[in-house]
């Protein structure tokens, strides 16, 4: 009997229970949806974690002092970036630079009459592009400008939790370069907001100048933050950039933990989906076996007019094979449809969870990410799975002996 006959009986047999095949067909298709979802949910949630890692603290490369330590913040004059300025003008001609500037960072504390808080004070320049994500991310009030003298930005939580408005005057404490205690009256020129409470609650930013003069750090910066327009390219640009008495820090080294999440949860994310696969295949499995019972003199009636076993056996395969394609092709169109969805209107898990993340780019909105080839491996491993676990049950109808077949009742 020709291939196609094989098929085309297959697929008519689906027919036959339709109750039973539709409710098989559904367990595929909530399958597979479940599965591009995950993979969808996995991809955008850690690649939007990286991306805004990058754009808000690390840039694609550092440069920095080899004796700066990061855990430290120090403000000693030997950890620090002479003339980071001209550095980064001359950083910024570099072909595939996009943009560099320097920053400082300094540790201290904020206080009002009722409240106070630990912050990290970040230097920025206002008019260098990579901090173009705080001036749309502003609620009230105004942006730096580079000349603001006792001038801040706030973000919005911490205001929030210290009762603070724009315009309202705070206290800043820090420890300056020589290890003295430097105090001051600042006024909040505006509150901000970068959708990522952990860093909202605790970044206070001030034109570079500005927390230099603060901190007696001098003309100097603990940083050069540099954005590349490819980020495939920080190990050639880092090698280029590389001189005596500079520590060139990639943005894979900076990730280092945000990309060991990545590697540990695609490994939980893995286990989910051979779990879903696996069910499914069961099903599929349970449904052919069911099948083959309920026809067993049929099968004894094919096999005594001559069909041979290997047809019985390809005809069972076909059946399960028609039923996955359909169920996973119906599968990865809505899938695919529903991770298109949440990549434009995103998940909203409130602010109290996002916060828990801690120093981690975990937004309030997660976005789902559609990548074709994860979409193409998982339709593979689904469908090679459901074949593989309807051998049996074909193989089972094959090895039938006719006589025995026909007198089932």
């Amino acid at each position: 009997m020709a291939f196609g006959k094989l098929w085309v009986i297959a697929f008519r047999d689906l027919g036959r229970n339709r109750r039973r095949t539709g409710f098989t067909l559904i367990g595929v298709v909530l399958g597979m949806m479940v599965l591009i979802l995950m993979s969808g949910f996995i991809a955008g949630v850690f690649d939007s974690i990286l991306e805004d890692s990058i754009r808000l603290q690390t840039g694609h490369l550092q440069l920095r002092a080899e004796t700066y330590q990061e855990e430290k913040v120090s403000l000693q004059w030997g950890d620090l970036l002479e003339n980071p300025g001209q550095a980064a003008a001359s950083i910024q001609t570099l072909e595939k630079v996009q943009a560099a500037t320097p920053i400082l960072w300094a540790s201290g504390r904020v206080s009002t009459i009722q409240e106070s808080a630990g912050v990290q004070l970040t230097g920025i320049d206002p008019n260098s592009s990579i901090h173009d994500h705080l001036q749309v991310g502003l609620v009230s009030g105004e942006y730096l400008t580079p000349e603001g003298r006792g001038e801040l930005l706030l973000g919005r939580r911490l205001a929030e939790a210290m009762e603070i408005e724009a315009g309202q005057k705070v206290h800043l404490s820090v420890g300056n370069a020589d290890g003295q205690l430097e105090e001051g009256i600042f006024t909040v020129k505006g509150l901000f907001s970068t959708g990522f409470p952990g860093y909202d609650e605790h970044t206070i930013l001030l034109p570079i100048s500005q927390l230099q003069a603060f901190t007696g750090a001098g003309d100097r910066s603990s940083a050069i933050v540099v954005m590349l327009y490819e980020r495939s390219d920080a190990v050639e640009v880092g090698a280029a950039l590389g001189g005596q008495g500079l520590d060139i820090l990639t943005w894979e080294e900076m990730n280092s933990v945000v990309l060991t999440a990545v590697e540990t949860g695609i490994m939980f994310y893995y286990i989910l989906y051979a779990i879903v696969i696996l069910v499914v295949a069961v099903i599929i499995a349970n449904t052919l076996l069911m099948a083959v019972f309920e026809r067993t003199r049929e099968i004894g009636i094919l096999a005594s007019l001559g069909m041979k076993k290997r047809q019985i056996l390809s005809m069972f395969l076909l059946e399960s094979l028609s039923l996955a394609l359909i169920g996973i092709l119906i599968g990865v169109l809505l899938g695919s449809a529903l991770v298109f969805y949440f990549s434009n209107t995103g998940i909203n898990i409130g602010e109290s969870t996002a916060s828990i993340a801690g120093d981690m780019m975990l937004g309030t909105n997660l976005y789902t990410k559609l990548t074709v080839g994860n979409v193409v491996s998982l339709s593979i491993w689904m469908l090679a799975i459901i074949v593989l676990v309807s051998i049996y049950p074909a193989w089972y109808a094959a090895r039938l002996e006719p006589v025995k077949a026909l007198r089932a009742l």
